[in-house]
């Protein structure tokens, strides 16, 4: 099954995480509306704020090589259910509002989510304009 998938793939990600400060890994796998599948992991920077998360850097990945939708994402990290933070809520809204998001201890024990669920009232492109043209 393509949920069982993602999940192992997000803890093969999980492997390549670059956490020397936080040591807290995650991996992320998601699939795209064209049925693609992109990766990522977690990288850290000495300043913090420049750290990129591992969701993030899967839709990314997607987005750089043309994706514009995902369908599902599905996140794995260190201890138990690992949920994106807010920022990577805010990202997931961008490129997979009707995304269905995994969070997973293991391919068998995982959760799923709309992103209704984890960013109500969320601001989205639809915001940024109303009805009046920008001039």
């Amino acid at each position: 099954m393509i949920k069982e998938e993602l999940i192992r793939l997000a803890f093969e990600a999980k492997k390549n995480a670059y956490a020397p400060y936080s040591h807290f890994h995650v991996g992320a796998a998601v699939l795209t509306e064209d049925n693609k599948i992109y990766t990522g992991c977690n990288i850290e920077s000495a300043s913090y704020t420049p750290t990129i998360c591992a969701e993030r850097t899967a839709i990314s990945k997607a987005v750089s090589d043309g994706q514009r939708k995902i369908k599902i994402i599905a996140i794995v990290g260190d201890a138990g259910f690992t949920y994106p933070c807010g920022v990577c809520r805010q990202v997931i809204k961008e490129f997979g509002e009707d995304a269905i998001i995994i969070v997973a201890k293991s391919e068998k024990e995982y959760k799923e989510y709309s992103l209704e669920e984890l960013l109500p009232y969320s601001f989205g492109p639809e915001n940024l304009f109303n009805d009046k043209k920008m001039e």
